[in-house]
């Protein structure tokens, strides 16, 4: 399973890459810690029934609040062909992190 970093994925940003950005957590996750913007939210019980939604042309980086559960999808994703797939190490927390420093 392939990952990236806070980081690393702030850098792609910066330099104009649009990746999916995959939120698996729950919808009352989001009302407390917010969300990366641009992020589309599909909770880790959807993502298999919600495929249509995750687009195959792209970079897809997979992200909950820590990091255990995007993991788990990322591994899920790429094992059904979703070769782009990366996990974003540290979830949302470490993301948020990133971004204070």
């Amino acid at each position: 399973m392939k990952s990236i970093t806070p980081g690393g994925l702030a850098q792609r940003l910066d330099n104009g890459a649009t990746p999916f950005l995959l939120d698996v957590r729950e919808p009352d996750e989001l009302v407390d810690d917010g969300c990366i913007a641009g992020s589309v939210n599909i909770p880790m019980g959807e993502v298999e029934d919600r495929l249509g939604e995750i687009p195959t042309d792209r970079e897809i980086v997979v992200y909950c609040h820590l990091g255990a559960r995007s993991a788990y999808i990322t591994k899920k994703l790429n094992a059904l062909g979703y070769d782009r797939a990366v996990n974003l190490t540290g979830g949302h927390d470490a993301w948020r992190r990133y971004s204070i420093s």
